[in-house]
């Protein structure tokens, strides 16, 4: 892609500012848009315009694009709860709606929409899913997945009336970066090693997919250029047990950490408990249950199509791993 005027949402969260920074690295200029309250950190670059505004807020989205010929919407309500459960379709789809509508507005050439793994469905264990897999459950397990699935299907619809929209859906996001919600592999990777998170959920034994950060930017870009309209692609690394994660993690540290199995009705009960806290008292749970659902399933997925329609490459796991871990290394030092 030449060099253009992008415009970006969820610019300051973990993804949102890797990507920024690659695409000003390679010659674009970019026009964020950014909270009032946000972490502007590593955002500052003559070509980073820093907009003001909000994804439910269509005046500054329509602002923000002026100019603008790319469009990436990478933001959306990615937590773990919310005492208003419609805080989660309110962003995820309505937010979805307003970035399109202005998009279609101001005349931009292609969107990047980022949406989610857990769309697709948990896989059948030892089954590896990919883009044309239909979900083996109608059940969804959390308000996000449900959310962001809606509107993912949305998308497909604006896409087949015309809109120039690529669909990418990342995995299990880790590596340096903003230690936010967001890049909460990151986050238990630095607690396992400090021996605050040792546990095994069911043994460790589900299997996940997990795609190192600067791998999933370049498939962003990579969607913008080579994508096909109304077209998904997975874009995530290596699937892997939590335990065979943990065992990483064991061996590019040298050290052998404690661990200890949690059954799934204890960690069950344990969603339970601090869902009844956070709606109490309002303290923002740890994990909910709908999330020790989530992980009591097998998420192992093939970026096949994205490797071979887009020219996308993945980072062996361990190396990726390695990578992290000596990051979060330098962090301690740096903050002590």
């Amino acid at each position: 892609m030449n060099p253009a005027n992008v415009f970006v949402t969820g610019a300051t969260g973990f993804i949102g500012t890797k990507l920024v920074n690659e695409l000003v690295r390679r010659g674009h200029t970019v026009q964020a848009l950014t909270r009032a309250t946000s972490n502007r950190q590593n955002l500052e670059h003559e070509n980073i315009r820093l907009i003001q505004g909000d994804i439910m807020n269509k005046d500054s989205l329509r602002k923000g694009m002026e100019g603008c010929t790319h469009v990436y919407h990478l933001a959306a309500y990615a937590k773990n709860w919310s005492r208003d459960p419609k805080v989660f379709f309110d962003q995820n789809i309505g937010g979805m709606r307003n970035v399109f509508a202005a998009a279609k507005e101001v005349g931009v050439q292609r969107v990047v929409f980022t949406s989610t793994i857990v769309t697709f469905g948990p896989t059948r264990r030892g089954e590896v899913g990919d883009e044309r897999m239909p979900r083996i459950t109608s059940h969804y397990y959390t308000e996000y997945e449900e959310s962001k699935a809606v509107a993912e299907q949305e998308a497909l619809s604006y896409a087949a009336s015309g809109f120039p929209v690529v669909i990418v859906n990342p995995t299990r996001v880790y590596g340096p970066g903003k230690m936010t919600e967001g890049n909460s592999v990151s986050l238990m990777i630095d607690m396992y090693d400090r021996g605050k998170v040792p546990v095994l959920l069911n043994g460790g034994v589900n299997v996940g997919n997990y795609v190192l950060v600067d791998d999933l930017v370049r498939g962003h870009i990579l969607a913008i250029e080579k994508g096909r309209i109304g077209e998904r692609y997975i874009l995530g690394g290596e699937n892997v047990s939590l335990r065979g994660l943990f065992r990483l993690i064991d061996e590019v540290s040298n050290k052998r950490h404690f661990q200890i199995s949690l059954h799934p009705k204890i960690a069950m009960a344990y969603g339970y408990e601090e869902l009844l806290k956070a709606k109490v008292f309002g303290l923002y749970p740890q994990i909910t249950p709908g999330w020790v659902e989530t992980f009591l399933q097998d998420w192992a997925y093939s970026c096949a199509k994205a490797e071979r329609e887009l020219g996308y490459k993945i980072t062996p796991l361990r190396e990726g791993i390695k990578m992290t871990y000596e990051w979060v290394l330098q962090q301690r030092k740096n903050h002590r």
